[in-house]
């Protein structure tokens, strides 16, 4: 009896030990993962979080290798952070290229960065028919027309794309998300909104409180009405099933992130903002997995929200449908030559 438990542990030994440990050490491949647009300090956070030495294991696996400095050709506040920026990154390891089309034999995913959305399309383009995963940073795009453009052609060329606020992953603004107060009946967002005469007002700066307001409210809203003051906005929005969100866009005051939330179970406040890592977390999990944690429809919908409350404001705040918003600009980006 011993001689034949003793058989079978070294049979364990030696065949299903050896499967195991493989199992358990299997490392995935490390991702390339390359920059466009050195406008933003976003793209330094980022470096210093992947590529760092003692990584957190749910980031890890992801090295930011190249970069590609230019984006906007025409917005001060961008153009003139490029050399500091390019400076950093490329003490953080990181090689400047001279192309978009160079960055792309080099890496295996793309962050597209550049602050401004307008080049946005002709950038994610190039890195559609190159067929890499991309996370393009807020906004979208320097138009809805735009970012319908660039999900529809991901879609055609079936290039993984997801874009985002970093407020969306906000631990705090989860737990709203997540039934901290129960059943969501409304939420009041609020976040800075400078302005920035080449986009839609909100599309610069509010997409941050505007994607706090859908992540708790999720979407479903039908139009919108928008008071703008040379201090501040507030654009208020009416859900299908009745539900109001309000969005509050500071300029003039203390400027901070964050909300109430009204709940069937109750009401609560959320701020803390936290920086990137719960954003990049999401983002590494996408580029494995190919599945964006937040959908195309969502998304659009963010920016129709935005752009109709653009409208609404030019029309005296009356009511807008983003509907009727969302059907416009589809109709604008048939015209779209890829």
């Amino acid at each position: 009896m011993k001689r034949d438990l003793h058989l079978l542990l070294v049979i364990f030994l030696v065949f299903l030990l050896p499967v195991t440990c493989t199992a358990a050490g299997r490392e995935e491949k490390q991702l390339r993962a390359g920059i466009i647009g050195l406008d933003t300090s976003h793209v330094i956070a980022f470096t210093k979080i992947l590529n760092a030495a003692d990584v957190r294991p749910e980031l890890s696996g992801c090295r930011i290798v190249a970069a590609y400095p230019h984006g906007s050709p025409d917005i001060e506040s961008s153009t003139s952070r490029i050399p500091k920026y390019t400076d950093q990154i490329q003490k953080l390891g990181v090689e400047i290229v001279d192309s978009i089309e160079t960055l792309l034999t080099k890496v295996d995913v793309v962050f597209l960065e550049t602050n401004d959305g307008r080049p946005h399309l002709k950038q994610a383009m190039k890195v559609f028919r190159a067929g890499k995963p991309v996370f393009i940073d807020k906004p979208v795009a320097g138009s809805l027309r735009d970012a319908i453009i660039i999900y529809e052609q991901a879609r055609r060329l079936n290039v993984p794309l997801f874009s985002c606020s970093s407020l969306r992953f906000s631990r705090e603004v989860v737990k709203m998300r997540d039934g901290a107060v129960g059943e969501i009946i409304g939420c009041d967002a609020f976040s800075p909104c400078p302005l920035e005469p080449t986009h839609p007002d909100l599309f610069w700066y509010g997409i941050h409180g505007v994607e706090t307001l859908f992540t708790v409210m999720g979407p479903g809203c039908e139009n919108v009405v928008r008071i703008k003051t040379e201090g501040s906005d507030v654009a208020v929005g009416q859900w299908s099933d009745g539900r109001i969100g309000s969005f509050r866009g500071i300029r003039s005051s203390r400027r901070g992130n964050g909300g109430t939330a009204f709940g069937t179970k109750g009401i609560q406040t959320f701020g803390r903002p936290d920086r990137f890592e719960p954003m990049l977390i999401e983002i590494i999990k996408f580029f494995r997995t190919g599945k964006p944690p937040v959908s195309a429809e969502e998304t659009l919908e963010i920016y129709a929200f935005m752009e109709a409350a653009d409208e609404s404001w030019k029309k005296g705040g009356v009511p807008v449908s983003l509907k009727q918003v969302m059907k416009r600009s589809r109709e604008e980006a048939k015209r779209f030559s890829p």
